[in-house]
């Protein structure tokens, strides 16, 4: 009854949106489905086709290596047999401030994966709560794992997910594990599918200079259906973005919620200090420490390593997602806050790093998110204006242009192999718009950071002078930057 049910919604919701657009364009003139009309629709979508271009260059190449190119690696990798198996396996997994029942779902996937992977196993468990210790020791004692699956703990303060991560690299480096060895980390809300370890070890043999590679992920969203439908829109546009990068072996994150390393990497006195206390000398704010970004600390960690990034997209797990408020708007304001906080401060530094390490393609990924800001924002700018000057038409065209290609890039997404909902197009449109406008509001504030699970905020103990100066310049440079904008929009319209 509930499949039926989902599928009446689904339909419901996709024969609403289609005759509402339907209803759109039959109130617009006809002349704007004319060719030979100056009104024509296509012409106002002329305005982003730099920006849709750069979309179907990463969809491309996604598929290409989705269907193509991985395929190939997967029967390479299989050729190799037991020669790919790791000497050791690694389970570190982090957990703070999460509800029992998702803790002791995470642990239970972790130890039968454990269990099943047939590899000497040990899973490192680092925590912060005395009751969290005590659920994993009786979820052990009622598994009863092999006598090759061990267990160890690391309990810290509860300061941070980097210094539990750092904590737990040390406490694998005392296990002293050889270069065949690996390491997976694991957040502390996400449930492994079965067979994950044994689809992405045999990477780490196939290819040489591939330091850590990270997984295809799908989620459970403990919010509202919108809230749920956001999540799952942004895990399959994350899938065909990763499946682009990897075919250039330049994943640009290992995803906090599962990677996976060599154990060489985490032992890395630089790598660890990277992730535990990264940080960026700033021209305007000063130097501060990352809060927040882990991932993207490792990932320019292993950049300037001099090694490479990789994606198994048949490898999958299942994380539970806690939106920090019920308010869909407020939740997605936060954890856009978060996630584009993070990449725009590795941005700058990464792009340091130059064409030579990164590759040109990176690079030209890298540029585009500094700029897609403001690309975003270009075409609905432009609408308002010109149904200010010329007529409320053109934000009618406006408005069917965004309704019929956010469809279509919705179907398009179908080929990733996520499923697809009739709110994507909305959402859409709403990450499009609202997103650009948190990129903005953060390029200027990047030393502005907080977590959304455990309620912390990054504290400088800065003078009162700089406090304002860092306040008062931040606002400046906002407003400056989107006077400037407006300003070239209403001279070219």
């Amino acid at each position: 009854m509930d499949g039926l049910r989902q599928g009446l919604r689904k339909a419901t919701g996709w024969l609403l949106y289609i005759t509402a657009l339907l209803a759109l364009a039959v109130l617009l003139p006809r002349s704007v489905f004319d060719p030979e009309s100056k009104d024509f629709l296509l012409l106002l979508g002329a305005v982003g086709i730099w920006r849709y271009s750069m979309g179907a260059i990463h969809y491309l190449r996604g598929l290409f290596f989705l269907y193509l190119r991985y395929p190939y690696y997967r029967r390479q990798a299989r050729k190799l047999g037991a020669a790919a198996d790791p000497s050791q396996v690694f389970l570190l997994v982090t957990s703070f401030r999460i509800d029992a029942l998702t803790t002791a779902m995470v642990y239970r996937s972790v130890i039968e994966e454990a269990s099943a992977c047939g590899y000497p196993t040990t899973v490192v468990c680092s925590i912060v709560e005395l009751s969290d210790e005590l659920l994993i020791k009786n979820l052990w004692a009622r598994m009863n794992p092999p006598e090759r699956v061990k267990l160890d703990f690391v309990r810290i303060a509860g300061t941070g997910k980097r210094d539990g991560l750092a904590h737990g690299f040390r406490a694998i480096s005392r296990h002293l594990p050889d270069d065949e060895a690996v390491v997976a980390v694991i957040d502390g809300d996400t449930a492994l599918a079965p067979g994950v370890v044994r689809k992405t070890v045999p990477y780490f043999k196939l290819f040489p200079k591939v330091g850590g590679l990270t997984t295809n992920e799908f989620c459970e969203v403990r919010g509202s259906y919108v809230m749920s439908e956001w999540h799952k829109l942004r895990f399959a546009q994350r899938h065909i973005n990763m499946c682009s990068m990897a075919l250039s072996r330049r994943v640009l994150t290992m995803t906090g919620r599962m990677s996976v390393f060599r154990a060489r990497v985490v032992t890395d006195p630089g790598f660890i200090a990277d992730v535990e206390s990264d940080h960026l000398d700033h021209w305007r704010l000063g130097r501060f420490k990352f809060l927040t970004g882990d991932d993207k600390s490792s990932w320019y960690s292993l950049m300037r390593l001099g090694y490479d990034t990789f994606y198994v997209p048949d490898a999958a797990i299942n994380t539970v997602e806690h939106p920090p408020e019920k308010s869909f708007l407020k939740a997605s304001r936060k954890l856009m806050f978060r996630w584009y906080g993070n990449n725009l401060r590795q941005n700058s530094r990464a792009l340091g790093l130059g064409p030579r390490r990164l590759g040109w393609f990176t690079s030209l990924v890298l540029c585009d998110q500094r700029v897609s800001m403001w690309t975003s924002l270009l075409g609905p700018s432009v609408a308002i204006i010109a149904s200010i000057k010329y007529g409320f038409a053109y934000l009618m065209i406006y408005l069917l242009w965004i309704g019929v290609t956010r469809l279509i890039l919705t179907l398009l997404l179908l080929a990733s192999g996520h499923q697809v909902g009739p709110a994507y197009p909305l959402i859409l449109y709403y990450n499009q718009i609202v997103g650009a406008l948190v990129k903005v509001y953060v390029f200027f504030r990047l030393d502005q950071q907080s977590w959304t699970r455990q309620k912390t905020k990054l504290n400088r103990d800065l003078a009162s002078f700089q406090r304002w100066f860092n306040t008062w310049s931040s606002r400046a440079m906002t407003f400056s930057a989107g006077s400037i904008f407006v300003a070239v929009l209403m001279y070219v319209v």
